[in-house]
């Protein structure tokens, strides 16, 4: 099915029949002189009498393919690459980009992106065995299904032939291609470096990660600090625009000035929600603990086609929007300086009877209270680093837990810890 008719199929009715993240690597027209090729993430196409600008590289994994697609549909020299922003699947793909216009013996493309893109890039070079740790860590998978490059041996988060910006900005750019002309915004948002592009004259919007077809990404548990309440201002902004075409980087591209300001109002009331109530609980003095338990996301909002907790989930938002404005402490006196979790765990065990004794406990509480459950299993293999039966259990607690979860950073997070405990289940036997 068209993307932009399945869109405004799923929107209207608010059901779900067919997969609304699709990673296909096929290029579909959206309208004359605009197409889309629907990967991970997505790659839009504009076509201008200067060449094509291309929003977003796509993975190192699908860059090829991607521009494989574009050239199923265009022969033109692609003159500008525009990052929205500068995560791995957005610009990873970018060598192959460069391989093209080098086989074509065209020009490489005029790279733009947000000043702070660089030092992100350079960053993940410094933190590259980290990164690789986390993402396979969150998607539960390998370097290979990540998209990652093997180089002189060598395993790559991202590729060294990826591209560098030649054109930057701070909060604003314009600039034209033939008759088109294209502005940039600067937001922070998922990102310190995030933009979005909008075309004035045909009302076309390109949203980058603002809008991903599932709740914002505005908590990633085991990444850099995000930011929900300028998310949700930059929402309001676009709506503002008035825009008739909507292009995410991952998603459905949406179409109809009312149905995009419903996607993009909804997005921002809930982020601007959750930051009110962590706000005036902040202000009353409550514990990080206290505001993570009170606060919930009415399910209405989260059964919106465009809002389910599959990626990211409010949880872990609130918890982003407390590190921005209070710091990493919890406000738990203990957790300023706390023990090591061995030596905890080996206390408690001593306490109550011994290792086993927290496991069993924890076994029994798996189907009533399955976040106690997984306390204990923890202060249990904490407790008995190599014991085979203790992390077996554990490794079958957190299996359930995996189970029970509707986001993919819940679920790889959870089946990490289950893999933790059975391996060394199998080493200890």
């Amino acid at each position: 099915m068209h993307p932009l008719e399945l869109a405004t199929r799923t929107i209207d009715s608010g059901e779900i029949t067919e997969p609304t993240n699709r990673v296909t690597n096929e290029l579909t027209e959206l309208a004359d002189g605009l197409a889309l090729v629907e990967s991970f993430s997505h790659s839009a196409v504009l076509a201008t009498d200067e060449g094509l600008v291309v929003f977003d590289a796509s993975s190192a994994m699908t860059g090829a393919a991607v521009v494989d697609s574009i050239r199923t549909w265009s022969d033109a020299p692609i003159s500008s690459l525009v990052y929205t922003h500068g995560h791995a699947d957005h610009v990873g793909g970018s060598f192959a980009i460069a391989a093209d216009a080098a086989a074509r013996a065209h020009d490489r493309p005029t790279v733009i992106a947000h000043r702070r893109l660089d030092a992100r890039l350079d960053r993940y070079r410094l933190t590259n065995d980290w990164s690789l740790l986390i993402n396979q860590r969150q998607f539960g998978g390998i370097p290979s299904d990540l998209g990652l490059t093997l180089t002189d041996g060598r395993t790559l988060f991202i590729p060294d032939e990826t591209l560098r910006p030649d054109v930057t900005f701070d909060l604003s750019h314009s600039f034209t291609r033939g008759d088109t002309t294209i502005e940039l915004h600067h937001a922070r948002s998922e990102t310190d470096d995030h933009l979005w592009a909008w075309l004035p004259e045909q009302k076309w919007l390109f949203s980058g990660d603002f809008i991903i077809w599932n709740y914002p990404n505005a908590g990633n548990p085991q990444k850099v600090q995000r930011y929900a309440a300028e998310w949700a201002a930059a929402l309001r902004t676009m709506v503002a625009q008035g825009p008739e075409l909507l292009i995410p980087a991952h998603g459905l591209p949406i179409e109809g000035k009312e149905r995009i300001a419903t996607v993009l109002n909804d997005t921002a009331a809930t982020l601007e929600s959750l930051v009110e109530q962590v706000i005036a609980m902040m202000n009353a003095g409550e514990t990080l603990d206290a505001i993570v338990h009170g606060i919930e996301v009415p399910r209405d909002v989260l059964d919106k086609p465009y809002l389910r907790p599959y990626y990211d989930e409010p949880e872990f938002v609130i918890r982003n929007i407390w590190r921005l404005n209070g710091g990493w402490w919890d406000g738990a006196a203990s957790r300023l300086k706390p023990a090591r979790d061995a030596d905890l765990g080996a206390e408690i065990a001593s306490l109550v009877g011994g290792p086993e004794v927290l496991i069993e406990r924890a076994l029994e509480l798996v189907d009533t209270d399955i976040r106690l459950s997984c306390h204990l299993a923890d202060l249990a293999g904490w407790a008995a680093p190599d014991d085979a039966p203790i992390h077996a259990a554990r490794s079958r607690i957190y299996d359930q837990r995996r189970a029970t979860e509707p986001s993919v950073m819940s679920q790889g997070i959870f089946r990490a810890a289950s893999r933790e405990s059975s391996e060394i289940a199998e080493r200890s036997r």
